[in-house]
């Protein structure tokens, strides 16, 4: 396990409208108000032909083959995610949703691109002072999310805030 520690900063609430697709919407939201890391909720309807990766092909095969799920009509939808910057120093969102229709549920991460259908709210809370990136992982193609415990710096900095 790896961790890092950090406080509770600024919090957005935001509308998702109509055709948006959501990880472009949320890493162009972090970018414009400069947010490094934070955490999101989000409740909505996903529209007829948002795809969702729903698992690898295979679990043992590396990099792993993705698994695609179009969605053929409108469903509810429900979930949560990270934003951390990358490498380049960019906002990625990793996201999973739950979307259901009729009683059905197919589960997946909006990465493909899952499209609003008339709105979707979400709520992204600000992570300040913790010291984590997502790194590239050459076994799996991920970029991985890497946790580094706080240094006495990163403490003595953010200790005035809040």
């Amino acid at each position: 396990m790896k961790y890092t520690q950090g406080k509770l900063g600024r919090v957005f609430v935001l509308r998702l409208e109509e055709g948006e697709v959501i990880h472009e919407v949320l890493e162009r939201f972090a970018r414009d108000v400069k947010l490094t890391s934070a955490t999101i909720t989000i409740i909505g309807a996903a529209n007829k032909g948002s795809k969702l990766v729903v698992g690898p092909k295979n679990g043992s095969s590396m990099p792993p083959a993705p698994m695609e799920k179009t969605l053929e009509e409108v469903h509810e939808l429900t979930g949560v995610g990270t934003i951390f910057l990358n490498e380049n120093g960019d906002p990625v969102l990793h996201m999973h949703v739950a979307c259901g229709r009729e009683g059905g549920t197919i589960t997946g991460c909006v990465r493909r691109g899952v499209k609003v259908w008339q709105m979707a709210e979400v709520v992204m809370t600000e992570l300040v002072g913790v010291n984590a990136r997502r790194e590239m992982d050459a076994r799996t193609g991920f970029e991985l999310l890497n946790p580094r415990r706080p240094t006495i710096n990163d403490l003595t900095r953010h200790a005035g805030e809040r």
